[in-house]
């Protein structure tokens, strides 16, 4: 049979018949222009549930329920989050490194490949699957990075997930310096669809696909020093993903915490608001949490995509009327690097 032929079954060809649904938005771009995500793994190993959870908003429990995948399902993110890329989730029980496969077609405009291993089951299969993916994908294109989701480890004890953490780490690097190239580098993620970290896994996914991000966690600095702020980060509302914090390091409870602000807000929102808790968010909204350790929570609208979530000290809220204006200041840059970013992509705004 064809190549192309085998696109158009599995999904993963241009013109596939792959389960691709935009959601809704006016901004629009072509294929070449907006990164791609590739979703890779064994049977069972959780990729679907992951997509499914974090950009669908499903309940990690209803994801018990899920079919398994039997061709290659494409998200678009870029219509309905103010970030802009494509998943492709591939279906474990496929090899797609098969020579039947079009591996230029499936690597060649991918962005990120990550790589999810199920912590709970024997993962040698999965190791030897994924050595062999990265091979591939590497030299096909050199550029894209390699994430590796070592998930389910909710189920694990500390000792245990320390142990197993070490030692996929030691035999993916033993197997890549035996390849005779030890300097791809692969990035290591605990997950679980149960709590924060899949969220923050995927965050870091998606930041080194924006090329902004450096101007970004500038933008974050300034205005943290300006205003008295202990962390801020910069959330994408549809997704609850940060696309950029500030460079002070990542404080796990400190994200626990703006994410879920996000969250409430969102679920006051669908309550007292119109049915579509989004289309609620404008860049005059604002909540303000006082917690019980001295320390506040602030989230602004920055558009309709975006919301700034920070941490700061009681005392330094009192300066309120400053941060309004920082906070001012700081969205008109924000929403000037996105001008310019949607120009030199030749993407209309629609704002």
């Amino acid at each position: 049979m064809a190549q192309n032929s085998f696109a158009n079954e599995f999904g993963y060809g241009d013109d596939g018949d792959g389960d691709t649904r935009p959601r809704g938005g006016s901004q629009q771009a072509s294929d070449a222009t907006i990164p791609r995500i590739l979703l890779m793994g064994l049977r069972r190993s959780g990729k679907s549930s992951i997509q499914k959870v974090v950009f669908h908003k499903m309940s990690p429990n209803e994801t018990l329920f899920l079919e398994q995948t039997t061709k290659v399902i494409k998200d678009d993110i870029s219509n309905s989050s103010f970030v802009q890329f494509k998943i492709w989730d591939f279906p474990g029980q496929i090899d797609f490194l098969d020579p039947t496969f079009d591996a230029e077609e499936i690597f060649g405009g991918c962005g990120a490949l990550v790589f999810v291993i199920d912590a709970q089951d024997d993962y040698m299969e999965s190791l030897a699957r994924l050595h062999t993916t990265v091979l591939k994908a590497y030299k096909i294109n050199p550029h894209v990075t390699f994430e590796i989701f070592i998930h389910k480890v909710d189920g694990l004890s500390d000792d245990h997930r320390i142990e197993t953490t070490r030692d996929i780490h030691q035999r993916v690097n033993d197997e890549l310096e035996h390849a005779g190239i030890p300097d791809i580098h692969l990035s290591f993620h605990l997950t679980s669809i149960y709590d924060h970290s899949i969220f923050e896994a995927f965050s870091k996914v998606v930041q080194k696909l924006i090329r902004q991000l450096p101007t970004l966690e500038n933008l974050l600095n300034v205005f943290n020093t300006s205003s008295g702020i202990e962390k801020s980060f910069l959330f994408d509302v549809v997704s609850k993903i940060y696309i950029a914090t500030d460079s002070s390091p990542v404080d796990m409870q400190y994200y626990e915490l703006c994410s879920d602000m996000i969250d409430v807000v969102i679920d006051v929102s669908c309550i007292y608001g119109n049915t579509d808790a989004v289309s609620n968010y404008g860049t005059r909204a604002s909540s303000v949490i006082k917690l019980n350790n001295g320390l506040v929570l602030y989230l602004r609208e920055v558009n309709r995509y975006l919301a700034l979530v920070c941490l700061l000290r009681e005392d330094n809220f009192e300066k309120h009327g400053l941060i309004d204006y920082n906070f001012h200041c700081f969205s008109k840059a924000i929403q000037d690097v996105f001008d310019l970013r949607a120009r030199s992509l030749g993407v209309a705004t629609g704002e």
